[in-house]
């Protein structure tokens, strides 16, 4: 197709910049030809049509004398610069009219498609006003998007003719992963960890940092008493410890194929990724130094060990868009580059699945040489799929078949992780929503014992 007629195609569909006829507008005219239909079984003149017509154009087209120009309408967005996966945000449109006239209109603005939205917007502006409409939103998938223009239809208090504009408001947004159960972890670690039925106690002092003097209560150590400090203020005090800090933990996230297993929000990346970053900032907080590496065939991010709480934010910016790919990971590789980075003991935390884990016996060596500088865990989401299977009752042959290859799963899984425990190797596996909370707590647990 030529240049010319390009462009004369691009006018007829007016790529947002036209003018267009409404319902109304529409409406008005199917009524007319249906009278001059009838008018016609009566032999009407046609003066008498040539100038009704004159005067339906004439009125129609007046309409967009009492509309706003485009050039008196301005856009604004505010929206945040990142967002959680699955969390609701409110975006806010101002539209400004410098004209006098009011106009109605309706937007869909350029969110991607990955987000759940509710467009068009309807709306109203008053001449010489500004308004401000809030709609809601939220990201599904994590990466980092551009919003790039607004696509807004305007029309005069009439509503015949729809004018047409397409605002550029370019605007970069980060859907990063949900941070919810970190939040609650930060502001209140002990209430977190509850449920779990684990508490995080003070150490012993061979091992740990002097944290603080306190009140005696029920239950200390008495070898813990300050007696200076008990006879200073009249009432009995006690020192208080916590294990000693500086500790390196390395978290491993595998972004292969099993990984991309649907659960009910989200899929396993996306828990692994939550459990993580409250891991993170648990080990960040006690003053512990945090590395992490994410990987598949090959090393996708590595975050080098380092401490404080703004540590975080670099790891969060560095994993925020790993996505699964469609490939089985490659431990033996990425094992063998730890140990090119990593040369201090260390606490070795791997989300993974343990099934594809399990079925690697290459991974048996390289963990052996690992085992003897740094502690390891493994940890993985329970295939819930797999447990339903197991408890159906054996109705039918196929039922029954499915029901036997899933037992032969499990005791498989049973009899590997004992096979590897006793070379040194953990392994857990939780519920996808107490992910977070068992990682967390096992760390705890391995960090309160001086294994590290």
């Amino acid at each position: 197709m030529t240049k010319p007629l390009m462009n004369l195609w691009d006018r007829f569909l007016f790529r947002d910049r036209g003018i267009i006829p409404t319902k109304r507008l529409l409406f008005i005219v199917l009524v007319y030809s249906i009278v001059l239909i009838i008018g016609t079984l009566f032999a009407i003149s046609w003066t008498f049509v040539i100038i009704f017509n004159f005067i339906i154009l004439f009125v129609t087209l007046s309409d967009l004398f009492f509309s706003a120009k485009k050039k008196q309408i301005s856009f604004n967005r505010k929206i945040v610069e990142e967002m959680e996966r699955g969390i609701s945000y409110m975006v806010e449109i101002e539209i400004k009219n410098n004209s006098s006239h009011s106009l109605k209109f309706r937007f869909v603005d350029g969110i991607p498609q990955s987000f759940r939205n509710h467009f068009p917007v309807y709306g109203k502006v008053s001449g010489n006003e500004t308004e401000r409409i809030i709609y809601e939103t939220t990201a599904l998938v994590r990466g980092q998007y551009e919003l790039e223009k607004l696509y807004f239809r305007y029309t005069s208090v009439f509503g015949l003719w729809e004018k047409q504009i397409t605002a550029a408001l370019p605007y970069s947004v980060k859907v990063i992963p949900d941070l919810t159960e970190t939040k609650q972890y930060l502001e209140n670690a002990q209430q977190f960890l509850k449920y779990e039925g684990f508490k995080i106690r003070k150490h012993r002092s061979g091992v740990s940092e002097f944290a603080k003097i306190r009140s005696y209560v029920v239950g200390d150590d008495p070898r813990k008493i300050n007696w200076r400090q008990t006879a200073k203020l009249h009432e009995v005090m006690s020192n208080e410890f916590e294990p000693e800090h500086g500790k390196i933990i390395t978290i491993l996230l595998d972004c292969g194929r099993m990984m991309g297993a649907e659960l009910t929000k989200g899929n396993r990346l996306e828990k692994v990724l939550e459990a993580a970053l409250t891991v993170c900032a648990a080990a960040l907080q006690k003053g512990d130094s945090v590395s992490v590496l994410a990987f598949s065939k090959d090393v996708k991010v590595f975050v080098p060990a380092r401490k404080g709480m703004g540590h975080l934010k670099t790891i969060l910016h560095a994993i925020y868009d790993v996505k699964v790919d469609s490939v089985e990971p490659n431990y033996a590789q990425v094992l063998q580059y730890l140990e090119t980075v990593q040369k201090k003991r260390s606490l070795i935390l791997l989300f993974s699945d343990i099934r594809t884990f399990l079925y690697e016996e290459s991974v048996l060596y390289y963990l052996q040489r690992l085992r003897q500088r740094h502690l390891f865990l493994m940890i993985g989401i329970e295939d819930e799929m797999l447990l339903i299977t197991i408890k159906e009752e054996p109705v039918n042959p196929q039922v029954a078949m499915k029901k036997s290859i899933a037992q032969q799963e499990i005791l498989f899984i049973k009899r590997e992780k004992m096979r590897w425990e006793k070379q040194g190797l953990q392994m857990i596996e939780a519920k996808d929503e107490q992910l977070t909370v068992t990682a967390v707590s096992h760390y705890f647990r391995m960090i309160n014992r001086g294994l590290i």
